[in-house]
């Protein structure tokens, strides 16, 4: 049902809907007529929303038949607010509600979410995470844990599209916090209207309407939210520069122009970028990248390091030099630059690469291996880990030994069973196995910002 969805979404980017989506078809960026004022304060109306979200498609038919468009509803009054809409915009949706476990109540709140969801005609699922623990860095690793749960949801159910609750006072907030962290132009773009994932898209529609007026939005219809009380704790950077918003509404409204200013300059580079990627090499479904004869400019490098390496974000551009001062080439972040046969190539370092992990569906291996499909019995005690060294040189199909020493294969009993990529099969009960290339990041990603008005 998956493919189906991604089929039918692709089928509709045609010249007829183009005008529609342009997130796909410019980078010049937007900003919805219902949003040019992002910190009004009236109640949304079901139609500004859904005028909304006919710009950040395509969208699948809005029918049972097909996967529903996912929800992250935390409970806030933000997340409720957008799943209210969200129901006038169609009925096919599906809210994924996170318990974190951090807060006592985190439980309580997250069942009382669901009544509420149900009174409004949402279909919901509880997410429980159980591993996280308070400590240093906990926000950042109760995000990094909510995403990776969230995802795991929509490809359970199908989801293609995510939901997101993010609005323009996060979207300020976050532009100041880094412009104080000292970001460069694309930090400063902030948080993108519609994120392109491998697997999904994360879409924010919410970020030309303020916190304030999502709430009036809510209370107009009578419904209640869960107020988070660390929105209130001074400790936390950003509800510091929140209560400095508060006095100053002006450099609040110049920090949302901020973001979609840079977010107009982040989409051009993108645009460039892709087109300098499309030139200068060629991502292989084997994990490595081929760059021809000549290496590209260091951007150009190192996204495709990025990509070769399981990476979400590029290294740094100071790191990347370093590979153009020696003939033989160099490593970098987990990732080796080398030359076969008079072209440069990037494959993954051996010694980086990830110990073995049990052989399962939906199983990822070194952040950049998908286990999407097992057909037929699994040997016990199977797992996934690299194939390494010692591959015949005809089983190799003309690729050096160091190359393939990285590819994923299927182990038992410490004996390689089935290296995949290869065509190899010892153990033909595992010939229904597809193990795919899907790092964390697309090659060029297709992130859609704002823009001035």
């Amino acid at each position: 049902m998956r493919q189906k969805a991604i089929r039918q979404r692709v089928g509709a980017l045609n010249p007829e809907r183009m005008t529609l989506t342009p997130c796909y078809s410019n980078h010049g960026g937007f900003v919805p007529p219902q949003c040019v004022h992002p910190f009004a304060e009236a109640p949304l109306q079901p139609e500004q929303f859904t005028a909304v979200m006919a710009h950040l498609g395509p969208w699948l038919p809005d029918s049972p038949d097909l996967p529903p468009v996912g929800i992250a509803v935390s409970g806030g009054g933000d997340s409720l607010c957008l799943a209210w809409l969200a129901t006038h915009w169609r009925k096919n949706v599906l809210a994924f509600v996170v318990d974190h476990g951090l807060r006592e109540n985190s439980a309580a709140e997250a069942r009382l979410t669901l009544e509420r969801l149900a009174a409004i005609g949402v279909p919901a699922r509880l997410l429980t995470l159980t591993n996280l623990r308070k400590g240093t860095g906990m926000a950042e690793r109760a995000r990094h844990a909510r995403y990776a749960i969230l995802a795991q949801a929509c490809h359970d159910t199908g989801c293609i599209d995510l939901l997101l609750g993010h609005q323009a006072d996060d979207q300020a907030e976050t532009v100041a916090m880094r412009q104080r962290a000292g970001s460069g132009p694309d930090g400063l773009a902030g948080m993108a209207w519609v994120t392109a994932l491998p697997t999904m898209r994360l879409v924010r529609p919410l970020l030309g309407f303020s916190r304030i007026a999502l709430r009036n939005t809510l209370q107009a219809q009578g419904l209640a939210w869960v107020d988070d009380p660390s929105n209130e704790d001074r400790k936390a950077e950003r509800v510091r520069v929140r209560q400095y918003f508060a006095q100053d509404p002006a450099a609040r409204l110049a920090c949302w122009h901020e973001a979609a200013r840079q977010g107009q300059g982040r989409m051009l580079r993108q645009h460039i970028l892709a087109a300098a990627q499309a030139y200068a090499g060629t991502l292989l479904p084997l994990g490595w990248a081929c760059l021809g004869t000549t290496l590209p400019e260091s951007a150009v490098l190192a996204s495709f390091v990025r990509t070769v390496g399981g990476l979400v974000y590029p290294p740094a551009h100071t790191a990347v030099a370093g590979l153009y001062q020696h003939s033989n080439g160099g490593t970098v972040c987990g990732v080796q630059l080398v030359k076969h046969q008079s072209q440069w190539f990037l494959v993954r370092e051996r010694a980086a690469l990830q110990a073995p992990v049990p052989l399962q569906t939906n199983q990822m291996w070194d952040q950049r291996f998908l286990v999407s499909q097992i057909s037929g019995s699994v040997p016990q005690g199977a797992y996934i880990g690299a194939a390494g060294l010692g591959i015949p040189r005809a089983a190799r199909m003309g690729w050096p030994a160091q190359f393939c020493a990285t590819l994923p294969a299927i182990w038992v009993q410490g004996q390689r069973v089935a290296i995949p990529h290869l065509g190899v099969w010892q153990d033909t009960a595992l010939q229904g196995l597809e193990i795919v290339f899907q790092p964390p990041t697309p090659l060029c990603p297709g992130s859609f910002y704002g823009a001035e008005v």
